[in-house]
């Protein structure tokens, strides 16, 4: 079997929703001697990518894409091991989850699948987070980035209350934080005093890589 085709297994693996696959195709790209980064991003990450527009067209449904995602997360455990880092490089890490008052948290798992395809470490809150909890998981872990999630208007403004009180513990300038959901648009993340907010998952991982070019790498010290 050809780098190809163990790529497209990938890939297909996750639209089918099939962990089994996603798993033995993951184990057969370590075998062959493909680059794990390609694996992930090429193979699994591109089935995510089908699976967000399917979804978007009404072509699939939320079972499909936790299933789907289910099936990525099964190949990502073999794979994320492998993946190389330079000698004293760190993944970058990402705390994420969906604001007080908020207990949705699919659109928030796939923005955390799509993070750690990219090669962040995403520190996963849950649902209903505190709102002081997202800057104290942000010093605990050194985080690059802070992504808020809410699929209710009604919790909008606590997005806008955790990132005052990440300006208040004085740490603002040491992440970026991401907000996003449904209700979510560019001027109200202008208007809260966000970084950036996308319309998927995809998008989201694309823009928190772009992110942290503006970071500096002592900013902790």
């Amino acid at each position: 079997m050809e780098q190809n085709d163990v790529i497209s297994n990938l890939t297909e693996a996750v639209v089918t929703g099939n962990k089994d696959d996603a798993t033995a195709y993951a184990e057969k790209a370590l075998e062959l001697g493909i680059d794990p980064y390609v694996a992930v991003i090429d193979g699994l990450a591109k089935g995510m990518e089908i699976m967000g527009v399917k979804y978007d067209n009404k072509e699939a449904y939320m079972p499909q894409l936790m299933m789907a995602s289910n099936a990525m997360y099964g190949g990502m455990n073999i794979l994320t091991p492998h993946l190389k880092k330079e000698d004293g490089e760190k993944s970058a890490v990402a705390i994420i989850g969906s604001v007080e008052g908020d207990v949705h948290d699919i659109g928030k798992n796939l923005v955390k699948t799509m993070l750690t395809a990219n090669g962040f470490e995403a520190i996963d809150l849950g649902k209903d987070v505190e709102i002081n909890d997202f800057a104290d998981a942000a010093v605990e872990h050194q985080a690059d980035i802070i992504s808020l999630s809410t699929l209710m208007t009604s919790t909008m403004d606590n997005m806008e209350a955790t990132i005052k009180h990440i300006h208040d513990q004085g740490i603002r300038d040491k992440v970026k934080i991401l907000i996003g959901g449904a209700p979510v648009t560019k001027a109200f993340a202008d208007e809260v005093g966000a970084d950036g907010t996308a319309t998927d998952a995809m998008e989201a991982a694309r823009l928190a890589k772009e992110l942290l070019v503006d970071l500096s790498d002592n900013r902790w010290n």
